[in-house]
C-alpha cells in the first residue's frame, strides 16, 4: 500500500473495487466495477431499462458501502416503492458476494423516459431502508435497519442523504449502469480525530478539489471507461494511497431449507389448502431462478414435530 501518483496504480478490468486515500487529507475514496456480476443478476430477469439503470446503480452502490464496513457480515439495501417499481433490493456481504432483485406491481407501465421518483416515489409514499446484519451475532444482538423516506432524485442522492443524516458522514457518489455494467466512485470526508495534522481549511479545500474532480464525471463515460482509467484521468495530479484491488462476486444464499421455513410460516392450513388446489408447491428463488418443489410427503415432514426442516435435505426429496 504505498504511496503513489494514480499513473502508477494498476489496469486490472473486470468486476473490480479500488479503494483510495487522499495523502495527508481525511478524504477516501472507492471506485467500483459490475460486470460479470451484474449480468449474472440480469440473466434471471428481463426488466425494462429504467429497472435495470436503478438496480444496477443500487448495487454498485451497496458495493461501496459495504467495503468500509468494520463486520461480517451482509449490508441489505432497499428502496420500497408506491409506483410501478414495488421493490428493488441489492445485497452485499463482508467478502463482496452479491446478489440483486426487483419487483414489479402486477400492472407494471413502465416509461422508458420515467424518473426514479416517477416509478418508486410515485404518491410520495416511497422508502429507503438499510440493513446491517452481523453474521455472528452475540446472544441477544439483532440486526440494525435505518428506514427514511425517500429523499432524492436519484439513487445517489438518496444515500447521501441517509448517509449524512444517519452516519454524520459526508459521502458523495456518482453511480452508472446500463445492461452491460454498473460502476460507481465513492467519496467520504472523514472526521479528523488527530490522526491527520492538516490545518481545516487545507481539508476542505481538498475535499471540494474531489467534488469537483468527481463532478465532471458524467453517466456516459461512467459506462464506457473501466475504473483505472476513470482514476487516472480523474486523480492524474493527486498523491493518493492504493489499496490491493477487491473482486465482487455474484452469490444467492437461498437453499431448501430457507424455502422451507417460509413456507412453515405460512401455516400448515393454508399450505394444506394451496397443496389440495395445486398438488405441490413450486417457489423460484428471486435472486438466482433456482426451482424448489415440496410435495405433500415434503410438506407432511415440514410440519412434523420430530423432523427439523433440515431432515428434508437426507430424505431424497430435494428438488431442483
Amino acid at each position: 500500500m504505498d504511496v503513489t501518483k494514480m499513473t502508477d496504480a494498476g489496469d486490472a478490468h473486470g468486476d473490480s473495487l479500488q479503494k483510495f486515500m487522499v495523502e495527508n487529507a481525511a478524504v477516501r475514496g472507492e471506485l467500483v466495477e459490475l460486470s460479470s456480476t451484474w449480468q449474472q443478476v440480469l440473466a434471471h430477469r428481463n426488466y425494462p431499462t429504467p429497472v435495470k439503470t436503478l438496480l444496477g446503480e443500487m448495487m454498485a452502490a451497496a458495493a461501496l458501502l459495504s467495503a468500509n464496513l468494520k463486520f461480517n457480515g451482509v449490508i441489505v439495501m432497499q428502496i420500497h416503492g408506491d409506483g410501478p417499481i414495488r421493490l428493488l433490493v441489492a445485497e452485499c456481504d463482508s467478502q463482496l458476494q452479491m446478489r440483486a432483485t426487483a419487483k414489479l406491481a402486477p400492472d407494471a407501465v413502465i416509461d422508458p423516459d420515467a424518473t426514479m421518483s416517477q416509478l418508486v416515489n410515485l404518491n410520495g409514499q416511497g422508502r429507503f431502508a438499510i440493513t446491517l446484519d452481523p453474521q455472528d451475532k452475540m446472544p441477544g444482538q439483532q440486526a440494525y435497519q435505518g428506514i427514511v423516506p425517500l429523499d432524492g432524485e436519484n439513487v445517489a442522492t438518496v444515500i447521501e442523504n441517509y448517509m449524512l443524516r444517519s452516519e454524520q458522514l459526508d459521502t458523495k457518489l456518482w453511480l452508472a449502469a446500463d445492461d452491460k455494467v454498473a460502476r460507481g466512485l465513492l467519496l467520504q470526508k472523514l472526521p479528523n480525530h488527530g490522526g491527520i495534522d492538516v490545518p481545516v481549511n487545507d481539508e476542505l479545500e481538498t475535499w471540494n478539489r474531489f467534488l469537483a474532480l468527481g463532478g465532471t464525471l458524467r453517466p456516459e463515460e461512467m459506462l464506457s471507461t473501466d475504473i483505472q482509467t476513470l482514476m487516472r484521468r480523474l486523480f492524474w495530479e493527486e498523491t493518493i494511497r492504493v489499496f490491493e484491488p477487491q473482486q465482487p462476486s455474484f452469490q444467492c444464499n437461498c437453499s431448501r431449507e430457507k424455502v422451507g421455513n417460509m413456507l412453515k410460516m405460512l401455516g400448515q392450513p393454508e399450505i394444506e389448502e394451496a397443496l389440495a388446489d395445486l398438488g405441490k408447491l413450486a417457489v423460484d428463488c428471486d435472486f438466482c431462478g433456482q426451482h424448489y418443489e415440496f410435495d405433500k410427503v415434503d410438506c407432511a415432514h415440514l410440519f412434523a414435530s420430530t423432523a427439523p426442516v433440515e431432515a428434508l435435505l437426507s430424505t431424497g426429496s430435494s428438488k431442483h
